[in-house]
């Protein structure tokens, strides 16, 4: 299975910067073994899909419309991603669930809607510090999972990417131990096991997020449950990025 290193950019860099980032990041990952995706903000969408087009890096969004037209102010349909070159978007991400108050249930409609559209959800699941101390990581993971994967088509199901992100991870500097990031990997896997069968638990990619680096790159990936990961904050550095890419790839 190919491992996939995403970059998050968030609400960062505007579409000059973005173009000028990927002159600069592509060459240094063209030969890398790892699926590289990179997730700029919308009005970027566009010129780092034509920047990109030489290249073998895949293009996603960091958020859709659960609707596929009409009057929703300040909202992209799954087809305007399409339109843009994306392959990926990105749904449930903490900062959607805990900043803009997104329910399990808009997160499931998300889902279905990347899924009719053709495009490849990357799925965000964790837990707070604060469900992490009382011992309930497992179980907060497997409500967000079942809610969100109940009823999708199995064509859909088969484009899924899982994104493990502690919630407590995410821009504080501190990472999950490999063994614990395992632990929440393995629990993923085998929720989607008893859901969906061995056929889909099998192929699911599950990436790791939060804090991650050079550093601590390789040692994530290297979990068997593990098969990628997706970086925010670190990845706004194209040669930080490139360096967590080739380290993550070996």
């Amino acid at each position: 299975m190919q491992a996939m290193i995403a970059g998050n950019w968030k609400m960062n860099l505007t579409p000059d910067e973005a173009e000028a980032y990927v002159r600069r990041f592509a060459p240094r990952v063209a030969k890398a073994s790892a699926e590289v995706v990179l997730f700029p903000a919308f009005p970027s969408l566009d010129r780092v899909g034509r920047a990109l087009a030489d290249t073998a890096i895949s293009l996603g969004a960091q958020d859709l419309c659960s609707e596929p037209r009409g009057a929703f102010t300040g909202a992209v349909s799954a087809e305007m991603l399409v339109a843009c070159g994306c392959r990926y978007v990105l749904v449930g991400h903490s900062e959607r669930r805990h900043v803009f108050g997104e329910s399990d249930e808009l997160v499931r409609r998300k889902l279905e809607a990347a899924g009719r559209a053709g495009l490849s959800p990357v799925l965000c699941i964790g837990e707070t510090l604060e469900q992490r101390r009382r011992g309930e990581t497992v179980a907060v993971l497997n409500a967000q999972l079942q809610a969100a994967l109940a009823g999708l088509d199995l064509a859909t199901l088969r484009r899924v990417v899982i994104a493990y992100e502690p919630v407590w991870a995410i821009g504080t500097g501190e990472t999950a131990t490999q063994e614990q990031a395992q632990e929440a990997a393995a629990a993923v896997r085998e929720t989607t096991r008893r859901a969906h069968g061995d056929g889909i638990a099998s192929a699911l990619r599950i990436l790791y997020g939060g804090s991650v680096k050079p550093e601590n790159a390789g040692v994530l990936l290297a979990q068997p449950d593990l098969h990628g990961a997706l970086v925010g904050g670190a990845s706004l550095d194209p040669e930080g990025f490139a360096a967590i890419v080739l380290a993550g790839a070996a």
